[in-house]
């Protein structure tokens, strides 16, 4: 079964709040024959569209092949959070990578939020940035560590835009009974996600880079140059970049064996009137939990909360997603329970062993950057940056987030789902008990 069509139609945007609310684009056509270019980028999401934007702007000429639509996949239907730093908090990277390089990949993270926010300014880009993300802790005896964790960045870090929130100015900003204190960070903030992609691509276009749609790839052969074939084109290419993430199926082996799919769900809730949402979430801050399997959710800018929760692991999303988002929802707001719902969709971002991006240049002139693990926004914009940079001869950036080591899944592909499985079920139990 093919990801790309397995839960949605061909040249098709899924049934979003994002996908209804947007400024789309027209279409661009599909490529065709024999072509040319000095980079090929696969996949027109955060980190392929930022890779022709930015190299684009250095003067190469860049082509991007995208199988469907524009942001049609996880960078198009995502909760839009853009967090600082890496998706595993600073004291584990200290743990797993050193001291220096858990820094190296905090100011990554960092930069990564200004590009968001940067391109949030531009006139081509139809969304804004909104400050603050409020991390919440959902087990009581998991606070002392969170309030250690806020000192840790304030001392070692000097990140003053982080301050913890103890239960009752949790409980104050964020109305549920289900969450013991946390911290607020306005270094953070959150974006309609599709909007950021679809300017990208505005972006990319006016900077010169092509981009066809309808052209999923069937194949690419090594070599210099490279060449990547579609359904009706074959592109020679000095250089090929990969951003394909969740939707990179086995198009490299090795890569599929450190970077796997996963499925994950949001609903848009009817508006409420400004009065009603300040009593759910205050100041419009977005807000993600502790739960191994992650809640998360703010308010569109029409006032509809966004909840994000649930998962799954096969080719195939839940028949009434919104009932399996609702259940979620509304425990952690039982105020809630009644609001109807007007938008419930899917779907598929990637994940590694470690939650870390991997990031391997294949043959010298190939890179692949994927497995943001719901951190793309940031990452995965940033990504496409950094292989710019790469390409051009400035590899620093690519050659730190090269060096974490992202092990392959147990089995590779093969075996990768079942296990997974497995695993989830254990930490959803744990996240319950």
């Amino acid at each position: 079964m093919d990801l790309l069509t397995a839960n949605d139609r061909q040249g098709k945007y899924p049934p979003s709040y994002y996908a209804d609310a947007a400024e789309h684009l027209d279409r661009f056509p599909a490529a065709a024959g024999d072509l040319t270019c000095d980079v090929c980028v696969v996949g027109a999401g955060f980190t392929g569209l930022s890779t022709a934007y930015h190299l684009a702007q250095r003067g190469y000429d860049v082509m991007v092949v995208e199988a469907q639509r524009v942001g049609f996949g996880a960078s198009g239907r995502n909760g839009g959070q853009v967090a600082t730093g890496q998706r595993r908090d600073q004291d584990e990277l200290e743990n797993m990578v050193g001291d220096a390089h858990a820094r190296e990949l905090w100011d990554i993270g960092c930069q990564a939020v200004d590009l968001v926010r940067d391109l949030c300014a531009k006139d081509e880009v139809h969304t804004t940035f909104h400050p603050g993300i409020v991390h919440t802790v959902h087990r009581k005896r998991d606070y002392q560590h969170g309030a250690a964790y806020v000192d840790h960045m304030q001392s070692k870090y000097g990140y003053e835009k982080i301050t913890l929130l103890e239960p009752e100015a949790c409980r104050d900003i964020v109305n549920s009974p289900a969450y013991h204190g946390g911290a607020l960070d306005m270094g953070s903030g959150h974006v309609q996600p599709l909007e950021l992609v679809l300017g990208l691509a505005r972006l990319a276009v006016k900077s010169g880079a092509r981009i066809c749609e309808q052209s999923k790839v069937t194949g690419i052969d090594q070599g210099d140059p490279a060449t990547v074939r579609t359904d009706g084109a074959t592109i020679k290419a000095r250089y090929v970049v990969l951003g394909c993430n969740g939707y990179l199926g086995t198009m490299q082996k090795h890569v599929a064996a450190r970077v796997m799919p996963i499925n994950n769900f949001i609903v848009a809730t009817k508006p409420m009137t400004p009065e009603a949402q300040e009593q759910i979430i205050r100041n419009n801050y977005a807000v993600a939990d502790s739960k191994f399997v992650v809640n998360y959710f703010r308010f569109s800018d029409d006032h509809r909360l966004l909840f994000g929760g649930s998962e799954s692991y096969g080719y195939k999303f839940p028949k009434d997603i919104a009932a399996a988002v609702r259940k979620p929802m509304t425990e952690i707001f039982p105020q809630l329970a009644n609001i109807g719902i007007d938008h419930a969709w899917g779907g598929t971002l990637g994940i590694t062993m470690n939650r870390m991006p991997h990031y391997e240049r294949i043959g010298g002139n190939i890179l692949t950057m994927s497995g943001f693990s719901g951190s793309g926004v940031a990452l995965g914009t940033m990504s496409g940056q950094i292989a710019a940079e790469a390409i051009a001869g400035q590899a620093e950036r690519f050659d730190v987030m090269a060096r974490v080591p992202t092990t392959p899944f147990p089995g590779g592909p093969a075996l990768r789902s079942p296990l997974l499985v497995l695993a989830m079920l254990w930490y959803g139990l744990r996240d319950r008990l």
